[in-house]
């Protein structure tokens, strides 16, 4: 019982922490402006996505494929919306992550065996046939894609004046409970597998454990959380076209990882919102530039940060 009391103590903080998080989020959202509302929704929708990367890189592999989650998940989400009538937003993003883990499942064997650029361009791959597929199945809107009405939440009908708030609380409430799962997962015994791959697969392996186990269950589950994020980007645009699997899209959110470094979980919403802040203010001001602004930014943050934002504050924990 005694060497339990440590994990038990550090679970009750980290509900503690979230639990706090949520509730400063929800006020300020409150006051904040509308714009500033669905730019934090957009930056935890899209964190969520960047969060299953980072899921992966702490196994010593960087996928560019997750697009294709991505749209996976707002495609299912604006399917059984308009097609099946489920409107309640809380299930689209769940059904989100179901449907991109589904897609994502049967390719995991495969790809666990691979590392380096050749799990790069396998996920790289995936991603542009599923652009392909969608840009030409007319049934799914083709080019153009199609729109998504607005989502009820647990059969409520969402008011005109606060519909950006409700969808921005149920984001900000699920990327928080992701987050809070992916501290846990990484924190345990196949968490910490996932790092011993990265440096020595071979000794993994001699100790008992499965490398390729590891690697695709990695892959699934950050499949679900993108899938998820999707889902949620989709319900707060209220649109879904093929670009969302372009390898630009998948490129932006390997972007956020790097930033965010693997260390710490919260560092990935972090730098999802300066990826977002960013992009706002220099596509308003500099509209030809602000993806220059914003590689000069990672370049400083691989020369001072070596080990992301997260980094700062995850000084003396190596996991």
């Amino acid at each position: 019982m005694p060497p339990q009391m440590p994990v038990a103590t550090g679970l009750r903080k980290l509900l503690a922490l979230a639990l706090a998080s949520l509730v400063v989020l929800a006020v300020a959202g409150w006051f904040a402006p509308k714009w500033l509302t669905f730019l934090v929704t957009m930056a935890a929708a899209n964190g969520l996505v960047s969060l299953g990367i980072v899921g992966l890189m702490r196994g010593g592999v960087v996928p560019f494929g997750q697009g294709m989650v991505l749209a996976i998940g707002g495609y299912a989400a604006a399917l059984l919306f308009n097609k099946l009538g489920l409107t309640d937003a809380l299930a689209l993003a769940l059904a989100g992550g179901v449907a991109a883990t589904l897609l994502a499942a049967p390719f995991a064997p495969l790809l666990s065996r691979y590392r380096g650029i050749f799990f790069a361009m396998l996920t790289l791959a995936l991603s542009m046939v599923c652009y392909g597929l969608l840009m030409k199945l007319e049934l799914l809107g083709g080019s153009d894609g199609f729109n998504l009405g607005r989502p009820t939440l647990l059969g409520m009908k969402l008011p005109d004046a606060r519909a950006g708030y409700v969808l921005y609380l149920l984001t900000v409430l699920l990327a928080t409970a992701m987050a809070l799962l992916a501290r846990i997962y990484f924190d345990s015994t196949r968490g910490l597998i996932t790092l011993a791959v990265r440096e020595n697969e071979l000794r993994v392996e001699y100790l008992g454990g499965s490398v390729r186990q590891a690697m695709a269950i990695n892959f699934v589950l950050a499949a679900f959380s993108g899938g998820m994020g999707g889902a949620l980007a989709v319900m707060s645009l209220g649109h879904i076209e093929p670009n969302f699997s372009f390898w630009t899209t998948s490129g932006e959110f390997v972007f956020v990882a790097i930033l965010a470094g693997w260390q710490s979980v919260a560092a990935v919403f972090v730098a999802s919102t300066v990826l977002e802040v960013v992009r706002s203010f220099s596509s308003a001001y500099f509209p030809n530039t602000w993806q220059l602004a914003l590689g000069l930014f990672l370049l400083f943050v691989i020369r001072f940060l070596p080990k992301g934002i997260g980094s700062l504050w995850m000084r003396g924990n190596t996991r």
